[in-house]
């Protein structure tokens, strides 16, 4: 994942835990019982989109992909130098085969059956987060899409078990609306005076809900749904905002954490309206937050070259 290569292992813990609940939950029990891998999100699990789209934002040059066995060490898409979370998991759950970037040439027939991948670095929940990329709105317009396809491929009462039955939605967005759209400099200003946060994330979590339903709608039933990380610790917020090393951008964590208490909130409320559906939180907050905090114990380190 976007050049944190060491943290991979914990984070595929993580994902793994959170699947293996929705699965079992669902009365699932091992890998046959798994049909696809349906991924929406951002940057952190795009894997090409954005080379379709009319955007500065891809990761289509080297160092991009340099690890990625599967292309030769090329780039395709990806935001890391190898494989992405979405990418890891499908591998355990045992899927012969990644999920195809939706835009790409090659997400049609069969293909499709492995999963897809909707995700767009840059999109976000709300509507102008990203409004150049594959907002996640977009993205469940896409696999709309996708479903009429698996409807011709398999037939409506087979696609419909296919969906429902045999199938994970991940879900990994939120990020974007914060970095590039309440808290981006001078092009935010008004957005924050006119909104405080409890609003900006009340509207966030309204939008979120609204999508999800759709995709329940569309026979969506086994879910995991990552949180906010830490954001304010990644290198460009504290470049801003000229901090130390050590140091993080509390707004920027405080807005995170403050979002994702709702996003829990939220989710413990679809379990309980939407029958059938099983959502799964899965905390990449505290996670990241304990390898920020105890890099050393898990062989990081602080790189003090400057180029």
């Amino acid at each position: 994942m976007d050049r944190m290569k060491p943290w991979g292992p914990v984070l595929v813990v993580l994902c793994m835990n959170s699947l293996n609940s929705t699965v079992n939950g669902a009365g699932g029990g091992n890998n046959e019982d798994l049909g696809a891998s349906f991924i929406f999100g951002d940057s952190l699990v795009g894997a090409g989109n954005n080379n379709y789209l009319q955007t500065l934002s891809k990761a289509n040059i080297p160092p991009n992909g340099i690890d990625f066995k599967a292309s030769g060490g090329q780039p395709t898409g990806r935001f890391t130098n190898g494989r992405t979370i979405g990418d890891i998991v499908g591998e355990e759950l045992g899927i012969p085969d990644y999920a195809v970037p939706y835009l790409a040439p090659n997400s049609t027939g069969k293909a499709i059956l492995y999963g897809v991948n909707y995700a767009s670095g840059g999109g976000g929940i709300m509507n102008a987060t990203g409004s150049i990329f594959a907002r996640i709105g977009f993205q469940i317009d896409y696999i709309n899409n996708t479903r009429q396809q698996l409807d011709k491929l398999l037939g409506p009462s087979k696609a419909k078990d296919y969906i429902s039955k045999s199938s994970i939605f991940s879900i990994t967005i939120g990020s974007n609306d914060f970095l590039n759209n309440y808290l981006l400099p001078l092009v935010s200003t008004g957005t924050r005076i006119s909104e405080n946060p409890d609003a900006f994330i009340d509207d966030m979590i309204n939008h979120f809900r609204n999508q999800l339903t759709r995709l329940y709608q569309l026979n969506a039933r086994k879910f995991v749904i990552g949180n906010v990380g830490p954001i304010g610790c990644i290198p460009y917020q504290k470049t801003i905002n000229q901090l130390k090393e050590n140091q993080c951008v509390g707004l920027s964590n405080r807005l995170a954490m403050q979002y994702n208490r709702q996003l829990k909130n939220l989710l413990t409320e679809l379990n309980w309206n939407l029958q059938g559906a099983i959502f799964v939180h899965a905390n990449v907050y505290d996670l990241v937050m304990e390898l920020v905090t105890n890099y050393a114990k898990y062989g990081l380190r602080i790189d003090t070259h400057r180029p």
